[in-house]
């Protein structure tokens, strides 16, 4: 009896390492960074994430300012090699490595932020970050003198014209008359090609500043000249406090944390795990809006938010595109995959999506 109830014992023990083979482990997660942890928006933003896991408990590494491509690669070979637990490559640029080393190590979990190809140890994770895009762009069409609102835009992937169109149509929402214009830098993180840009918007007549890129040289040019601005991915008001209105930001570690919940609990249908929640969940929100702000327009933006938490309706038609043309008929609503592959830009949007 004594040995059939050890051979219970043991049985049990063993069941529950299956079902939670990390419970009694500290897990460890490793991170690729397209930028620095320095640049006050993308970067830092993951960087933070990085830093609530460490407060779990959980060892983390970083490799900052990983360019895309044969670099990224290597680095997420060597963090696999090391024996991460679960690896996250933060920027679009470096999926299809992802998937490369993934294969290589396929007792890994890889994380791969903003992109669309998924393995059996590999899953995706983003956030409807065009909802607060939509919001900042409802307190630029009220608050603009000009009507012209700038957006400083890095790279022409459907992500960058998903947002300028939902910040556009916030905007038109509230002055229809209202117009975004279009300055492209080519890069997720250069101030001084962010500062140029800014500028060059300030230039041909806009009075607000907002940006899709990873520093707070647009906002620091903007407050030079005297004009509001916003910023992007962090809440980055320090670096511009006469000129920042507020900024949608990301807050990682909702994901983060969940990702580990989930390696505790022995998760393994990786390949259909897909993060693309919204304001609801807190992934995505827009900082606290700064004294700059009328308060009119502040209860118009908390109204708007709850809205929204509830029903997701800013890419329902009808929808016109730059030539006037109906693009979204009256009533219909836009996928996810057309969201997800959105690459034409909304009516009142001024620029040209580069080749």
């Amino acid at each position: 009896m004594k040995r059939v109830l050890m051979s219970l014992s043991i049985l049990c023990l063993c069941m529950v390492f299956v079902l939670t083979p990390f419970a009694d482990e500290k897990l460890k997660a490793a991170f690729v960074y397209v930028g620095p942890i320095g640049d006050g928006g993308w970067t830092y933003a993951h960087n933070d994430g990085r830093k609530a896991l460490e407060k779990m408990g959980v060892q983390t590494a970083y490799v900052e300012s990983v360019p895309e491509g044969a670099e990224a690669e290597r680095i997420i070979t060597r963090f696999a090699a090391e024996g991460y637990d679960v690896v996250f490559t933060t920027s679009y640029g470096y999926m299809d490595a992802t998937i490369e080393v993934a294969r290589k190590f396929p007792e890994i979990i890889f994380g791969h932020c903003s992109g669309s190809k998924r393995a059996k140890n590999v899953f995706t994770y983003f956030g409807r970050m065009y909802q607060p895009k939509y919001l900042a762009g409802i307190i630029a069409g009220k608050m603009t003198k000009t009507g012209k609102i700038g957006f400083v835009a890095p790279h022409p992937i459907s992500e960058v014209i998903r947002h300028i169109n939902a910040f556009t149509l916030g905007a038109r929402s509230v002055n229809p008359s209202a117009a975004v214009h279009i300055v492209w830098t080519g890069a997720w993180f250069d101030p001084g090609k962010e500062k140029e840009a800014a500028v060059a918007l300030m230039d041909a007549g806009c009075d607000i500043i907002a940006t899709g890129a990873d520093s707070p040289a647009s906002m620091q040019a903007a407050e030079k000249r005297g004009f509001y601005s916003f910023g992007y991915d962090s809440d980055g008001r320090a670096f511009a406090p006469k000129s920042f209105l507020t900024a949608p930001i990301w807050d990682w570690s909702v994901i983060y944390n969940d990702i580990i919940g989930k390696l505790k609990e022995g998760f393994t249908d990786w390949e259909n795990l897909d993060y693309w929640d919204g304001l609801e969940s807190g992934i995505v929100r827009l900082a606290p809006l700064s004294h700059l702000v009328p308060e009119d327009v502040r209860k118009l933006i908390d109204a708007r938010t709850e809205k929204l938490k509830k029903d997701d309706n800013i890419f329902v038609g009808p929808i016109k595109d730059q030539s006037g043309a109906i693009k979204v008929e009256e009533g219909v609503k836009l996928t996810d995959k057309e969201l997800l592959n959105m690459m034409w830009f909304v009516e009142g949007v001024v620029g040209t999506i580069p080749k």
